[in-house]
């Protein structure tokens, strides 16, 4: 079985979906059950919500949370948010087939209260999940995202090429497979971004739809990071090759730091990029970054 984890952005706890998600304990039970499992999160309507199903993730373990009793964690792992979210009903049918059982769709909410955390068939699970990844995972996308055989390997090209429901089949290896994440995660950085480097401001692209811009992360993922665009910024070649060596990062007020024993300080002076309000937005964990610059 699989899981449903209901959150909101204005969420009482203080947690970060992509790593943890906090509940009372009433739901431990539950929640217990899906450890070393997936899961999809919900956004309820209340507290201006989105009504739909906006990422996946896998729970690593359960822990009491310390400092609120009555309260325990899901240490999460795998995060990868939808690019676009999944309406909670589709086509006037739910995908929870729970609900379905439900004789007065007035009453789903009524149905649903108490069970923020509750379990799902896996086939429910992989329908979601592959709605959540369908931009990703379009041949139309592929030259954009860099999912075109000249970039893939095997085993990659296969799940690409298999039909939908071959692939809800195999999502859980589609979820896990790089060079889809690494997809996901241009197409979002892309997007937020506009496809102009964040340094140069430079936007270019080739015919195939496919920009210059790389979507960098800010935290890297070897060291945890998720792929998620708040940790991603869109950088042309040079300057993501840099900026992964911490030759450049950028300070706390956003302006462009560079190694002072390297050349790239005559390069890039000390400003603020054009782009510094998408910044200022999207990129919350420049800090991070900016630690690994000034230790390295």
């Amino acid at each position: 079985m699989k899981g449903i984890f209901d959150t909101k952005r204005d969420s009482g706890y203080k947690d970060d979906v992509a790593f943890r998600y906090l509940f009372p304990k009433q739901y431990r039970r539950t929640a217990e059950t899906l450890v070393s499992d997936w899961i999809v999160y919900r956004e309820p309507q209340r507290n201006g919500g989105r009504r739909a199903y906006v990422a996946t993730a896998k729970v690593v373990a359960i822990e009491d949370d310390p400092k609120k009793p009555g309260h325990a964690y899901a240490v999460m792992a795998e995060y990868q948010e939808f690019h676009e979210p999944v309406p909670f009903v589709r086509h006037g049918r739910y995908w929870e087939t729970p609900l379905l059982s439900v004789a007065d769709p007035t009453r789903v909410g009524a149905f649903l209260q108490g069970k923020s955390i509750r379990v799902i068939p896996e086939t429910d699970f992989a329908a979601i999940a592959r709605a959540g990844l369908s931009e990703t995972l379009a041949a139309d996308n592929a030259i954009r995202l860099e999912l075109d055989p000249k970039h893939v390997d095997g085993p990659t090209q296969e799940l690409l090429d298999l039909p939908l429901i071959e692939q809800e089949r195999r999502i859980e290896q589609i979820l896990m497979n790089r060079k889809i994440r690494e997809a996901s995660f241009r197409r979002k950085v892309g997007d937020a971004y506009d496809s102009r480097c964040a340094i140069t401001g430079l936007r270019i692209g080739n015919g195939g739809g496919r920009s210059e811009a790389q979507a960098a992360h800010i935290w890297s993922v070897a060291d945890g990071g998720p792929d998620v665009a708040q940790n991603g910024i869109a950088l042309s070649a040079t300057v993501h090759w840099l900026f992964d060596r911490h030759l450049i990062s950028l300070t706390g007020d956003y302006r462009i730091l560079a190694e002072s024993g390297s050349n790239c300080h005559r390069v890039f002076r000390s400003e603020k990029p054009d782009i510094v309000s998408r910044l200022r937005k999207l990129a919350p964990w420049h800090k991070i970054h900016t630690i690994c610059f000034l230790e390295a």
